[in-house]
């Protein structure tokens, strides 16, 4: 019994306790360009609305994670350029039974996170729940259980302030899909713990006439100002605005400090300021890149007149535009060159921090497996209100890692030879998909090409039988090239691969960008399932 519950906790928590693979480098993108200057994006991969801090001399990053589990990622840096993922603060996502099904682009929207008091806090939204925090000593955990620090529909995008005073100040904004109204941003007193608000909250900005959907605030002090951060006029289209008050409930002055302007990063905004050791200002944010999702840029900036200037002002006119390249970060020395894992060969006991499940897992879904250097994925029946694999819970997916790469799989498939239509494979997925995948059938084993356009709205699948296979041994791959085109292969030997299906035009998400990964599903219920054995999952340039 203490086995199966030991077995129980490292797959449930050991996403978000274990340290990332060492000095792991990306074969696809590397910010870093090894001469003292950076390329952007620094996280060429979907983290959107990106909040960061330094605490001594490390720096750390969260984003949204939406359904996707483990949720809230945590991102760790020494020089705001070469970044890695160390971890999550969300095992599981409540309410849990809610969110044992897919929920697609609801969740985890634009978290914060703050070091008050010798411990990290974040405070994450949930649009049909209200907002939470959980906090930890540690930034590898344990975090505690999300604690509900207002209930409500449409309460998104919060930030904490603590005040000079001692007293406890959040700042959010309003889902219009939910609350039925958009575009203001209200500050609320909470206790003292930081764990309730306190007080109906006051409207502190309009963005109705100049800055429509404004949202994402971030709240901070500085010489005796209180600024709130706030992006404006859309995800793909919008700006960085500043707005600072010497009272905490405003009049707040407005000022536009980033734009696209001549560049072509789009909708440059919503992310958080940071001060290095040295004293440097930089500020970190988002670029929405359709099908690759929201992107991490960073960008110098600078304090003129007790406003912020992002980016390179050209004009002298106090608003800047983004940087392409940049001269790094001065943080007091040099680091290595590090990257968010893409690749995992599987010879751990623990899976990398890059894998997320569509919904709260089950423990049986997946056995990291150290003796034999593979991950075991055991088929998992689909639900009975599943219309196709957008319904389905256990896919395991990562972001795209960058605008071209290639991704390859070894699988070894063991169905259960009592059952048909056992599935396992690797997968393209967003409102459309595309799938690779062996499937069982009553004389053997066949390999099957999957599309279904518009699975978001419960279109079936559109299935081509490629070929019977004589062993269960695979090795399937997706190229991915400019534009998001998709291009599907297999090979017996893992030398020659033949293109199965048509090319394949990878689609965003609910509010995230296509997502890459494995899956493994049968049609009915039975006392014992059959598994596919994954050897590992390499990410590479395009051969």
């Amino acid at each position: 019994m203490r086995l199966i519950k030991n077995i129980l906790f490292i797959f449930l928590c050991g996403f978000s306790t274990a340290t990332a693979q060492t000095n792991y480098v990306s074969k696809v993108w590397v910010a870093d360009n090894g001469d003292g200057t950076y390329k952007n994006p620094v996280i060429n991969a979907d983290y959107s609305d990106p909040d960061a801090i330094r605490v001594g001399n490390d720096y750390y990053l969260v984003s949204s994670s939406f359904e996707d589990i483990p949720g809230l990622p945590i991102l760790h840096s020494k020089d705001l350029v070469n970044w890695t993922i160390i971890g999550h603060a969300l095992k599981r996502q409540p309410p849990f039974e809610h969110f044992s099904k897919p929920q697609h682009g609801n969740g985890v929207w634009a978290p914060s996170i703050r070091y008050h008091n010798n411990e990290f806090y974040i405070y994450y939204p949930d649009p049909d729940f209200g907002i939470y925090l959980t906090k930890a000593k540690n930034i590898l955990g344990p975090w505690m259980e999300p604690v509900l620090v207002e209930g409500g529909k449409g309460l998104i995008d919060p930030c904490p302030l603590w005040d000079d005073d001692g007293k406890t100040y959040l700042v959010h904004a309003y889902a219009g899909s939910r609350a039925g109204i958009k575009s203001i941003i209200v500050v609320k007193q909470m206790n003292a713990e930081g764990t309730k608000t306190t007080d109906a909250g006051v409207l502190v900005y309009d963005g109705h006439e100049k800055d429509p959907t404004i949202e994402g605030p971030k709240f901070y002090k500085r010489n005796g100002y209180y600024y709130i951060f706030a992006p404006a006029g859309g995800v793909s289209t919008g700006w960085q605005l500043a707005l600072r008050s010497k009272n905490v409930y405003g009049p707040y002055e407005r000022k536009v400090v980033m734009d696209q302007g001549t560049t072509p990063v789009n909708g440059p905004h919503q992310g958080a300021w940071v001060t290095t050791q040295t004293g440097e200002d930089w500020f970190l944010h988002f670029q929405d890149k359709g099908p690759y999702g929201r992107v991490v840029h960073l960008q110098p900036m600078k304090w003129i007149n007790d406003w912020p200037v992002i980016g390179m002002d050209k004009e002298a006119d106090g608003k800047g535009e983004p940087v392409l390249v940049y001269k790094k970060p001065n943080v007091g020395k040099t680091y290595p060159i590090i990257t968010p894992e893409e690749s995992d060969e599987f010879n751990d006991n623990r899976i990398g921090l890059q894998w997320q499940w569509m919904a709260n897992p089950k423990a049986t879904w997946a056995f990291a497996n150290a003796y034999n250097g593979s991950l075991r994925l055991f088929s998992d029946k689909l639900p009975d209100s599943a219309r196709n694999l957008w319904d389905v819970p256990n896919v395991l997916l990562q972001k795209f890692p960058a605008d071209e790469f290639m991704a390859t799989t070894k699988m070894t498939f063991h169905p259960n030879t009592k059952l048909e239509n056992e599935k396992a494979g690797l997968t393209m997925m967003g409102f459309s998909y595309a799938s690779l995948t062996l499937k069982s059938k009553k004389d053997g084993i066949y390999l099957v090409y999957t599309v279904c356009k518009d699975a978001d709205k419960g279109k079936p699948e559109s299935e081509v039988v490629i070929a019977k296979v004589d062993d269960a041994a695979i090795y399937l791959r997706v190229k991915v090239t400019k534009g998001a085109q998709c291009r599907f292969s297999y090979s017996v030997d893992g030398k020659q691969f033949t293109e199965a299906g048509e090319e394949f035009q990878a689609e965003v998400g609910r509010w995230i960008g296509a997502k890459v990964g494995i899956f493994c599903t049968r049609e009915t219920q039975i006392n014992d399932s059959g598994y596919a054995d994954f050897d590992w999952f390499r990410v590479e340039q395009i051969q």
